[in-house]
């Protein structure tokens, strides 16, 4: 697969751990990673999201897994999220990538951590690959299909 399609499941699986902790954070309840997406990403609550609501809420999930807000997030931090949201230690089956293969899938510059501006053009590109009948905005249906096909080591 070429780089530019790695960006794909990497973002995806990034875009569900920051949504289900803003989610969970919001209302106090858990429901399906894709779920958690629409409902934080979502904001003005027409049942799609723009490209630009999208960009927000990636920001907003960068920010949240950049505890040490140096700018940049490390396997570490995205695992202490994951477990902060999830109320769970990081455990990574078979077939979920782990954070650092998270990480590495859009490392541009092969520094072993995700800057802002790498997770922001992996985002978009994850954006672009979900909306599937390129309209410039992304469905509950475009997003639980994009997740279930994304979401798995298998989709690299």
């Amino acid at each position: 697969m070429t780089r530019r399609y790695r960006y794909v499941p990497v973002v995806a699986a990034l875009a569900g751990l920051a949504a289900s902790g803003l989610a969970l954070a919001g209302d106090g309840k858990m429901s399906s990673g894709s779920d958690h997406e629409m409902q934080m990403m979502d904001s003005n609550h027409d049942g799609k999201i723009s490209a630009a609501e999208h960009a927000a809420g990636a920001k907003k999930m960068f920010e949240m897994m950049d505890a040490n807000k140096d700018g940049k997030v490390t396997a570490a931090e995205m695992d202490a999220a994951h477990s902060k949201m999830m109320g769970k230690s990081a455990d990574h089956s078979a077939h979920e990538m782990s954070s650092a293969e998270k990480i590495a899938a859009v490392d541009a510059d092969k520094d072993g951590v995700l800057t802002a501006a790498e997770h922001e053009a992996a985002s978009k590109m994850m954006f672009s690959q979900m909306d599937a009948d390129h309209d410039g905005s992304v469905t509950a249906a475009e997003l639980k299909a994009g997740h279930e096909k994304m979401m798995s080591k298998n989709a690299q």
